[in-house]
């Protein structure tokens, strides 16, 4: 089998290719996208197509067209109407992407206006896509309305060049602890947080472990004495 045929083959959880509005962004390679690192899972060899579900078309079904009217009702009353760069809807999930300028002022209409009530942010989780120029790191909001019991997500992008987003503290306290992790495993600068320093690694770590460019393993850890060596020299499997 050629590399080309790999690369024609889509996930199992990827969108029709027959949707003429899906996007391809580049080629996974090995289970976690890494190379040059000591990845020891055994799927060096697996090469997926890295692909997006295209927006939905209006009207949506259910309850998904009532949040998108009242969203849009509420964007343009606030003089923001051109915040929504695009509405997916996915395994019947809906997803906002969002101009980051213009993240703040979508997120105070989502929790305050009568119509959305989406008064909690569940978390925020960063994403990184290498092949997707211009657009390279991806920061993602839960919202949940326990008023009309429905859930959303808020996909804002930045540049890895640019990597700043607005932080949405000041909206959702919530999020505070969720956008450090965030900073700390991805590189996303939230501009405006209280103290954004990191959460889980050390403050001098180098790097960003969940960016698809850091490398997997062959960094030597210390622990009472003892020397930890890197994932490759840990097993032998023949």
């Amino acid at each position: 089998m050629t590399e080309s045929d790999h690369t024609d083959r889509t996930p199992e959880n990827a969108p029709a290719r027959t949707d003429p509005e899906v996007r391809a962004v580049g080629v996974r390679q090995g289970m976690f996208g890494a190379k040059g690192s000591g990845d020891t899972s055994g799927y060096g060899g697996l090469v997926q197509p890295v692909v997006f579900p295209g927006a939905a078309q209006r009207p949506f079904e259910g309850w998904h067209e009532e949040v998108a009217r009242a969203l849009d009702t509420a964007l343009a009353a606030g003089g923001v109407g051109h915040a929504i760069e695009s509405v997916v809807i996915h395994r019947r999930e809906i997803t906002f992407h969002v101009r980051r300028d213009d993240l703040l002022a979508v997120a105070q209409l989502l929790r305050d206006d009568p119509a959305l009530r989406f008064e909690l942010c569940s978390g925020v989780s960063g994403v990184h896509y290498p092949a997707d120029s211009g657009r390279e790191l991806h920061a993602v909001y839960h919202l949940l309305s326990m008023t009309h019991n429905r859930r959303i997500r808020v996909e804002v992008s930045a540049p890895d060049a640019d990597p700043h987003v607005p932080s949405v503290v000041a909206v959702y306290p919530t999020a505070d602890w969720h956008e450090r992790e965030t900073y700390d495993m991805f590189g996303i600068v939230f501009d405006g947080h209280p103290a954004l320093a990191r959460v889980l690694m050390p403050d001098d770590w180098p790097g960003h472990p969940q960016r698809k460019d850091y490398p997997l393993g062959g960094i030597p850890v210390e622990y009472k004495g003892g020397t930890v060596p890197p994932p490759d020299q840990r097993r032998s499997y023949n």
